[in-house]
């Protein structure tokens, strides 16, 4: 199987890629990367798995780029709410009209398979309830509906010989050669490290579904080789992984051992809480369930952080937080308010 990864050198990329050689015997992975990372990596890039890599923008994408392949996995977006609240524009052009245009040559080209990184930030602002695919969605931010809309256009395409499967990925989390401190857990234990205290900015009470990002791969594999619907839009996770945000941080902190907890209770209350059901998933896919214990996640991941330089920087003014990256690149003005290069 000759599979095309589109944004590969992000946090996702080289996890999945190493994955994929290893659970699909002959697979050939290659790569298309835009390469705002480049150059930020926490460890060294494994660039023996793939078996081409160049730089493009997901924008630019016809169905050339695609000829060849049997897969695609779409992993380039704009990637967090922050930064798609300072890049608005932009995170609706690459990550649902830019993707939407990939999929479309991708079908044009012969292409079977697509998989789209989607997310269970779609939900928004949940209830007590777990969140199913058949619940009404209710993304609050650019990034999610970007995710939305993404999802919408990707379901009229599956036709004919065309599989579009559409991974709706809790949170994701731990150790990657391309790593980010941007996600929660990762957060906490990074500011742990370097601090000895885990400062929670919320009052702690809001719900988050986690994933491993080993655990994400194993998503990724079954959807380049799944059999069924045309068309699949699935929560990605777990029941065991879900933390409301105060509780992670009290289970990180016993983990690393001798970390404070501050939790600001006088905040005001995050709406962007939800809580997921994950049955369909298991269901679906009973071969390639989580299957990342927490606190393994959680020393790797310390044994990750504990390896970097971080040159002087505090954890949130880093390398590793994606924001600051973007920023840096504009400000030079290597890249434009629409975050293509110059």
């Amino acid at each position: 199987m000759k599979i095309l990864l589109i944004g590969h050198r992000g946090y996702i990329g080289p996890v999945a890629a190493q994955h994929l050689a290893r659970a699909l015997p002959g697979a050939e992975v290659h790569g298309i990367d835009a390469n705002w990372f480049k150059g930020s990596e926490a460890s060294g890039f494994p660039e023996a798995a793939f078996a081409s890599q160049r730089q493009a923008d997901v924008r630019d994408l016809g169905p050339a780029d695609f000829a060849g392949f049997d897969a695609v996995v779409a992993l380039a977006a704009v990637s967090n709410d922050p930064i798609g609240k300072e890049f608005e524009d932009a995170t609706a052009d690459i990550n649902s009209a830019a993707v939407l245009k990939a999929a479309t040559a991708a079908r044009d080209a012969g292409v079977k398979r697509f998989v789209f990184a989607s997310s269970c930030s779609m939900y928004g602002a949940g209830s007590d309830s777990f969140r199913k695919e058949t619940d009404t969605l209710n993304p609050l931010t650019a990034y999610a509906k970007s995710k939305v809309a993404t999802e919408e256009g990707l379901a009229p395409l599956a036709t004919g010989d065309f599989m579009v499967t559409s991974l709706r990925f809790a949170t994701a989390c731990g150790a990657s050669p391309m790593l980010r401190l941007d996600l929660v857990l990762n957060d906490f234990v990074a500011t742990a490290l370097r601090t000895g205290k885990i400062e929670v900015l919320s009052d702690g009470s809001p719900w988050r579904p986690l994933i491993h990002v080993e655990d994400m791969a194993r998503a990724i594999e079954w959807g380049v080789s799944r059999t069924g619907d045309k068309f699949v839009a699935v929560n990605v996770g777990s029941q065991a992984w879900t933390w409301q945000v105060g509780q992670l941080a009290r289970d990180v902190a016993e983990v690393l051992g001798g970390v404070a907890v501050e939790i600001n209770t006088a905040a005001q209350p995050d709406k962007r809480s939800y809580r997921v059901d994950f049955s369909r998933f298991q269901a679906l896919a009973p071969n390639h369930q989580p299957q990342k214990d927490f606190a393994t996640a959680v020393r790797e991941l310390a044994e990750e952080v504990r390896a970097i330089d971080f040159a002087g920087a505090q954890v949130r003014e880093s390398r590793f937080i994606r924001l600051n990256i973007l920023r840096g690149h504009v400000s030079a003005g290597r890249l434009d308010g629409a975050l293509r290069w110059v």
